[in-house]
C-alpha cells in the first residue's frame, strides 16, 4: 500500500469499482451441490460505480442511497463491511456513498465489484492491512466474482470462477450495450437446454486461440429466454465481434480504436443504454490504493 495509506484514515476515501467482461466463458459441468464448473476470462474496464468512504468511530455501518429491490441487509457492500469488522474486530465504523452506474443483473459485476472496494476500502480506512489473500477469502464468501476485483488483475477463472491465474489480454476499445433487462443467474443455470458439457481446455490453449475464437456458452439460453438480448446481441454482431458478458443482460463488441467506438455509440443512440470503455489488466482500485499486484505466472495473449 502507498505510503499516504498505511495508517488509519480520517479523511473521506473515494475509490473506483470496475466493470468487468467475460472475454470467454465456457460450462464444463455442473457439480453435486448445484453450481457449475467453468472456465473463463475476467478482464476490466475503465467504467464502474464509485464509493465514498468516510470513517465513524461509533462502530456504525450507514450505506446510501438504498439501491431499489435489494434490501439493505443484503447488500454486498455493508455485507463484505461487516464481514472485515468481524474478521479483525475493528471497532470504527463507516458512513459509504455509492455512485451507481452499472445496471443491475448486467453481467459486469457491479455488486461483487462494490463488494471488493468495499473490503480494501474499509481496510485501508481502518488501518487493518489484511493481506490479498485474506481479503479474497472473505470475498469469495459473499461471491464467486469477488475474488478477481479483490486480487485486481485480469484473470483465467475455473471453478466457480474463484481459482485465479493472471493473465495479459489485449486493451482494445469495447462498447456495452444494455437492451434494457434484468437477466436472472438463477433462471439462466438452472434451464434445461444451458450448455453444460464443453470440453475443458487449458489456459495456454485459450489464450493461444484468441478473441477471434472466444464465446459464452450462456449466451444462446439467454438470448431464447430475454429476445431484447438477442436482438442487441444480432444488432452488434453486425458490426463488430460482439459476446454477453456473464449470464447478461449486457453485450459487449470490440472495436480496434476509441474513434470506432465513438462512432458506434453514435449509431447506437437512442436506441439502448450504452457505453464504450477500454479494457484493463489491472484494477484502477488498486491503482488508487497504490498497491502491487502480484504478476507471477502471468501469461499474455498471443495476438
Amino acid at each position: 500500500m502507498s505510503e499516504p495509506l498505511r495508517e488509519s484514515l480520517s479523511e473521506p476515501l473515494v475509490l473506483p469499482a470496475p466493470a468487468k467482461l467475460n472475454r470467454l466463458l465456457h460450462i464444463i459441468g455442473r457439480r453435486p451441490d448445484g453450481y457449475h464448473e467453468l472456465q473463463t476470462l475476467f478482464q476490466f474496464l475503465d467504467h464502474g460505480d464509485t464509493l465514498h468512504f468516510r470513517r465513524r468511530q461509533d462502530g456504525e455501518l450507514r450505506l446510501t442511497p438504498e439501491i431499489p429491490g435489494v434490501a439493505q441487509e443484503e447488500n454486498l457492500i455493508l455485507r463484505a463491511a461487516r464481514a472485515l469488522q468481524a474478521e479483525s474486530g475493528c471497532r470504527p465504523g463507516a458512513d459509504i456513498h455509492l455512485e451507481k452506474r452499472l445496471p443491475l443483473g448486467g453481467g459486469l459485476g457491479g455488486g461483487s465489484s462494490d463488494a471488493a472496494t468495499a473490503l480494501l476500502g474499509l481496510d485501508a480506512l481502518w488501518g487493518l492491512g489484511l493481506p490479498l489473500d485474506r481479503l479474497a477469502e472473505l470475498g469469495l464468501a459473499l461471491g464467486a466474482d469477488v475474488p478477481v476485483f479483490v486480487r485486481g488483475r485480469a484473470a483465467w477463472g475455473e471453478g466457480v470462477g474463484e481459482r485465479l491465474t493472471p493473465v495479459e489480454l489485449d486493451m482494445p476499445w469495447f462498447v456495452v450495450v444494455h437492451p434494457g433487462v434484468t437477466v436472472s443467474t438463477p433462471a439462466v443455470f438452472g434451464a434445461d437446454e444451458l450448455t453444460r458439457n464443453t470440453p475443458p481446455i487449458t489456459m495456454a490453449r485459450a489464450l493461444q486461440g484468441g478473441a477471434s475464437s472466444w464465446r459464452n456458452d450462456c449466451e444462446a439460453t439467454v438470448s431464447a429466454l430475454y429476445p431484447p438480448v438477442a436482438e442487441a446481441l444480432d444488432w452488434l454482431s453486425a458490426r463488430a465481434p460482439a459476446l454477453l458478458t456473464g449470464t447478461g443482460a449486457c453485450v459487449f463488441a470490440r472495436l480496434a480504436s476509441e474513434t470506432a467506438a465513438d462512432r458506434l455509440l453514435a449509431e447506437i443512440a437512442g436506441r439502448w443504454t450504452a457505453f464504450k470503455a477500454r479494457g484493463l489488466n489491472r484494477s484502477p482500485l488498486h491503482d488508487v490504493l497504490g498497491h502491487d499486484v502480484p504478476d507471477h505466472d502471468v501469461m499474455e495473449l498471443n495476438s
